[in-house]
């Protein structure tokens, strides 16, 4: 979907990255009225959606169409029951995702330079840099060097 802020973007991602599809809480660099603003337009898109939450009040969740504006393929029903009925839940493998991909790009000896990680993800670079934050607040540890004096980034050991 055109016209989405850098904001709306990075929103978008970190909610896509997370288990439940939760926007909240705001990524810790994100100022809250700028945040709520950029909330505000993502609703009124129809990007995301409130959902009955764990407490009394509702909470936002990303969708299916906020998936879509930033580049993501949403999963379809027919796929969540060809998965269901294929095999019992605990045998069976993680689903393919862009950040799975994302992380076995990271994880590969050599790493992976942003054109790679663009080009295979289809997402634009500011969402590669939000997907690498998400993984970083995940626990993972993300060398960046160089490679052909490009930024190249990686899974570290914590060395």
């Amino acid at each position: 979907m055109k016209n989405l802020s850098d904001l709306q973007c990075i929103l978008l991602s970190t909610a896509a990255q997370r288990d439940d599809g939760s926007i909240h809480p705001l990524p810790a660099n994100v100022d809250p009225r700028g945040g709520a603003k950029a909330i505000g337009g993502l609703m009124r898109r129809g990007l995301v959606q409130e959902r009955e939450g764990d407490g009394a009040s509702p909470s936002l969740h990303i969708n299916n169409a906020g998936l879509t504006a930033i580049g993501i393929e949403p999963e379809t029903d027919d796929e969540k029951n060809v998965a269901a009925d294929s095999a019992p839940a605990a045998s069976s493998p993680s689903r393919t995702t862009k950040a799975n991909l994302l992380l076995s790009m990271l994880q590969r000896p050599g790493g992976a330079v942003m054109a790679e990680l663009t080009d295979t993800t289809g997402w634009l670079p500011h969402t590669v840099r939000a997907a690498l934050t998400g993984l970083r607040k995940k626990g993972n540890i993300i060398d960046r060097g160089t490679r052909d004096g490009k930024a190249c980034y990686r899974i570290g050991t914590g060395h």
